[in-house]
């Protein structure tokens, strides 16, 4: 019987077990940690690996989709040449010795990072992620008012909007109105902003996926269907 977590493999499939209290036996799959099975303490190995192979189709199919998901942050090293998407177009990471802190992006796709004392990896994306939050309520903003501008026989009345870090979704509406998207956004095309805008908004009306919710939706933008399923290769 095994009593700690470990990492091991059955049918080629890599896995990790995590024993808790718990009675009954479950398998995860997630694109960082991989999968992970959470069973009982103390239940036999035979008994993992036959819930391993008995779900092996499931689980290669779920690998196989992750393996297609384009990591947008994926940048680990923060070093010299790494490439960086800027709505929706590759840049490329430079970073200086400097007396002082600050990003600059310029015409040839270079975004430049200048840093004061030790280059820590750890520092220089703290200042690119701070660059990013700072930039994207600029323009996404910006872009939230043409979209209610365009859309204004529509009668969408928010109450608030707002950019912040959301990891788990890229838009939000709450119940009195006010939207909130992800500034991760920023890293992306524009007619991705534009969708999610768009599908918050359509939220002012339904506060529910339902049909005279994707009715609307259908209306205002038509396309949202292809842009939604390209929408969820990326992940943060």
């Amino acid at each position: 019987m095994i009593t700690d977590n470990k990492t091991c493999k059955a049918e080629d499939i890599e896995y990790k077990i995590k024993y808790s209290g718990r009675k009954t036996m479950g398998i995860s799959i997630h694109p960082d940690d991989g999968v992970v099975v959470r069973v009982p303490y103390r239940t036999p190995e035979k008994i993992i690996q036959k819930m391993i192979r008995d779900k092996s189709d499931w689980i290669r199919k779920v690998l196989e989709y992750h393996g297609s998901l384009k990591k947008i942050d994926h940048n680990k090293r923060f070093s010299d040449g790494e490439s960086i998407l800027f709505m929706g177009k590759e840049n490329f990471l430079k970073t200086i010795p400097s007396d002082k802190y600050y990003v600059r992006r310029s015409d040839d796709n270079i975004i430049e990072v200048g840093f004061n004392g030790r280059k820590d990896p750890e520092i220089i994306k703290s200042i690119l992620e701070a660059w990013y939050k700072n930039v994207a309520r600029k323009i996404l903003a910006r872009k939230f008012n043409e979209i209610l501008l365009k859309y204004r026989n529509y009668n969408f009345s928010p109450s608030a909007f707002s950019v912040k870090t959301m990891k788990k979704r890229w838009g939000s509406c709450t119940s009195k109105g006010k939207i909130a998207i992800s500034y991760d956004l920023i890293r992306l095309e524009e007619i991705y902003s534009e969708y999610v805008i768009i599908h918050e908004l359509c939220h002012l009306k339904h506060h529910n996926h339902g049909a005279e919710f994707y009715k609307l939706l259908s209306e205002v933008f038509p396309e949202w269907k292809s842009v939604r399923k390209k929408l969820k290769t990326f992940i943060r």
